[in-house]
């Protein structure tokens, strides 16, 4: 067994690294954009004023970032090489993704936006498995380039973590659909042309069939944002809406009818491990300022690192680090060798191990750093308040290892949907 990270892999680390440092960094230092990032940067990046959304410098200012990293033949790593990509593999985004959150906080990786100057499009990446060809027609040029993107309509006010349950329904009316129902918690609405809806349109409530996406234009008859919710890491851009008898085309389906619950499975499956590897990053970022200040500070006349009180909690997080790093990388390498449907146990043993350790390492930093970190002149605070969203909304860690049990048991099986083929 090999444990070294590929060599082309590693290799492109250090181009990534480069990149940064000649284009991303600069441009963070441009016309006081620092102050999205340091002490002021929750203000910074909120317009208090309208409804807490992000302000549009801030928004303006990571479309720049994208465009120099798409220019530069970065952003599309991930994406298929007739579409400007580099046919990058599930374990080189788990990398990457890592590399460049244990970094920290800087305009070259944000997660608060889910922005990073290698793309996570899983828009794209579902339009190219589940778009009808005039879909892919549409979307695919737009998608690759960041230029246009959709929210995902999967969780209502009454139902969350299970899906079937939805109450959203569409029915037909001649050649259309009729969609009524809520959903809440739509990142991106504000941006977005369109939203992918899921709505039962058969069976009967807790059945996995029957329930097809609609790319749904937001600004259809009937489709209305009610609010944006604030959370506990502004600025917001999570929509609570209502689709009061909205009515799209046939062609909006996305998927197929009836088949949308396997369009969120593949997406959460290639997202979660991706995100795991992000969490993962944030910790060691964490441990590792941790170790650096408790080195340099010096109360009673010797370093802090020389207190096990000190030492041993952070030792424990390293280790913890460690062993997530590598199952993190052989779930990757499996979801590459055997399809996104093969991991489906470890995914969520990845993701809900990595976002509470995430969390903890946060607050370990915090607690390393005193007073000082729990200011915001450091961003554990920040990394604590982001990530503690992945605790509960990629998927629940209770569902998470409820999942898990499924698999542990027998009562679930690794395999895809009906009717998906793996690549």
């Amino acid at each position: 067994m090999d444990f070294d990270i590929p060599t082309d892999l590693t290799a492109y680390l250090a181009e990534l690294d480069e990149f940064i440092e000649a284009q991303i960094a600069p441009l963070e230092r441009e016309n006081d954009n620092i102050r999205f990032f340091d002490h002021r940067r929750e203000d910074a990046r909120t317009d208090w004023d309208r409804s807490g959304l992000p302000n549009r410098e801030w928004e303006a200012l990571l479309a720049e970032a994208k465009r120099r990293a798409d220019a530069a033949g970065h952003y599309r790593y991930a994406f298929p090489a007739e579409y400007g990509g580099r046919d990058g593999t599930n374990l080189g985004m788990a990398v990457i993704r890592e590399h460049l959150a244990a970094k920290g906080l800087g305009l070259h990786c944000d997660l608060q936006n889910e922005h990073m100057i290698v793309g996570n499009n899983v828009g794209l990446m579902l339009m190219l498995s589940y778009g009808s060809p005039e879909q892919q027609a549409e979307w695919v040029d737009k998608l690759a380039a960041g230029r246009a993107g959709f929210a995902f309509g999967i969780t209502e006010p009454a139902h969350g973590s299970d899906a079937t349950f939805m109450e959203t329904t569409a029915v037909r009316d001649g050649e259309d659909w009729i969609i009524s129902g809520e959903k809440t918690w739509n990142t991106g609405v504000h941006v977005a042309s369109h939203d992918l809806i899921f709505a039962r349109t058969s069976g009967k409530p807790g059945d996995a069939d029957g329930i097809t996406a609609f790319l749904t234009p937001v600004t259809a008859a009937g489709f209305r944002v009610d609010e944006y919710l604030w959370t506990f890491n502004m600025p917001t851009d999570h929509a609570h809406i209502t689709l009061a008898d909205v009515r799209v085309p046939a062609s909006a389906v996305f998927g197929g009818e009836g088949r949308g619950l396997q369009v969120v499975q593949h997406f959460f499956n290639e997202n979660r491990i991706r995100q795991a590897a992000s969490s993962l990053g944030a910790a060691q970022y964490c441990i590792n300022e941790s170790v650096t200040y408790a080195l340099a500070r010096k109360p009673f006349g010797k370093s802090l690192a020389s207190n096990q009180a000190v030492q041993f909690p952070l030792v424990e997080l390293q280790t913890q680090c460690e062993m997530l790093r590598a199952l993190i990388h052989k779930t990757a390498w499996l979801m590459d060798r055997d399809g996104p449907f093969s991991v489906s146990d470890k995914v969520s043993m990845c993701n809900y191990w990595a976002n509470r350790l995430c969390c903890e390492a946060a607050d370990r930093a915090m607690q390393v750093h005193g007073g000082l970190g729990y200011s915001r002149h450091k961003p554990f605070e920040h990394i604590y308040r982001h990530h503690r969203r992945y605790r509960i909304t990629e998927g629940a860690e209770e569902i998470q290892m409820r999942r898990v049990a499924g698999y542990l048991f027998g009562f679930m099986h690794q395999r895809a949907p009906k009717g998906v083929t793996e690549s």
